[in-house]
């Protein structure tokens, strides 16, 4: 009877119907985690390069280039330059899905609700402003040129939260298809790295305080390793250890808006769906599992973080080290870079590049207006509001 219990439990989570299924999905998976193992390996050495070039030294610093972008790309090249075998199928669909969905709520953990309240009365509505006038304008200049309006919902949640987290989370629930995932990813990618490269000088020139550079620096570039990447050019070449912090906890507080803007989105294509008649909204189809599950690890880790400032032990059972050490794993080691990388390497595993025909260039003018746009906002936000948030 546990025999059965367990297969029937497995069959569940896993989306077969026989047992002997799971075999069909070990191609593909297999497949998509070779390639995410190698898209690491390829973004440690250009991001050690990257700031090497800078003047960095980068021994025993992170590397500010994310294995995810790379995953897709390589990904796309192996799919259309080599080809794959219909076995591999299977394997590829349950990392778009399952996998997608789990690294998601392992990221949870590594945002907390204190860190919101880190940037004060003035930081968060700097955040808020940041965010909807990216959604607002991508989303219309993406209306302006006549695209799929669920690539362009893609390319601004990118732009305007998180990055290729806002991307992968976005994407299950308005049914964004795989050619669009990749669009927008590579929209965030490469003018995200044009604003880590360039913003940190930028700043130093242009903006007054730390906080206001750390404000910019998290308001106005996309991806978190991005944000993190140009923080700590401008610590190293600036000497500056509160730009960093208050570009961090910027960048966090961003991720954070995250589980509100998916249910958002969520019912804002529900309803469309539905037209504009009067039907109702089945509440449920707002928060997908991902998402709760998103939220409870947040919790978490808010909690955690809460009773390690409290009584000196993460929910009375991890000392400082500990606890970060976990949630380090949990999050940034199995959620970010594994189980994301892996999911997003089958993206671009089953991207044919027939499908984007008739697309061509217009996506990225999108991502380039909507980067240059959350970047003016970002300045003159941090500009104005800055000179009031204190770390």
């Amino acid at each position: 009877m546990n025999n059965a219990l367990s297969n029937r439990l497995l069959i569940a989570v896993l989306g077969v119907k026989q047992p002997r299924e799971i075999f069909k999905l070990l191609p593909g998976l297999g497949l998509a985690a070779g390639v995410m193992l190698a898209a690491l390996f390829l973004s440690d050495l250009i991001g050690r390069w990257s700031l090497s070039f800078q003047g960095i030294d980068p021994t025993g610093k992170a590397s500010p280039i994310s294995g995810v972008p790379i995953a897709i790309l390589t990904g796309l090249l192996i799919r259309n330059l080599v080809g794959l075998s219909e076995n591999f199928k299977p394997g590829l669909h349950f990392c778009v899905t399952k996998i997608l969905r789990l690294g998601i709520i392992f990221v949870g953990i590594k945002l907390s609700f204190l860190d919101m309240l880190k940037l004060g009365a003035w930081g968060i509505p700097i955040v808020m402003i940041a965010i909807a006038s990216g959604l607002l304008f991508v989303a219309w200049f993406n209306k302006l040129l006549k695209l799929p309006e669920r690539l362009g919902t893609l390319i601004a949640a990118g732009t305007g939260i998180c990055g290729v987290t806002a991307i992968v989370s976005t994407a299950p629930v308005i049914k964004a298809e795989e050619k669009e995932v990749a669009y927008a990813v590579a929209n965030v990618t490469l003018f995200g790295l044009v604003g880590m490269l360039s913003y940190p000088y930028l700043a130093h020139f242009l903006l007054h305080t730390s906080e206001q550079i750390g404000l910019f620096l998290g308001t106005a570039i996309h991806d978190t390793s991005q944000v993190v990447g140009a923080a700590l050019t401008y610590k190293e070449v600036f000497q500056d250890e509160i730009a960093l912090k208050a570009a961090t906890v910027t960048k966090l507080t961003r991720n954070l808006f995250l589980a509100g803007v998916v249910p958002l989105l969520a019912f804002y294509y529900l309803k469309k769906q539905r037209g504009e008649a009067n039907t109702s909204v089945n509440i449920k189809k707002l928060f997908p599992i991902f998402v709760l599950g998103f939220v409870a690890m947040a919790l978490v880790r808010s909690l955690g973080d809460a009773t390690l400032q409290n009584n000196g032990a993460a929910l009375g059972l991890w000392n400082s080290d500990a606890w970060k050490g976990l949630t380090a794993q949990v999050g940034e080691v199995w959620g970010s870079r594994y189980l994301l990388g892996t999911a997003l390497a089958a993206v671009g595993l089953s991207t044919s590049f027939s499908v984007f025909k008739g697309v061509g260039l217009k996506p990225f003018a999108v991502g380039f207006a909507g980067a240059l746009f959350v970047g003016f906002v970002g300045f003159v936000m941090a500009l104005l509001l800055g000179q009031f948030v204190k770390l």
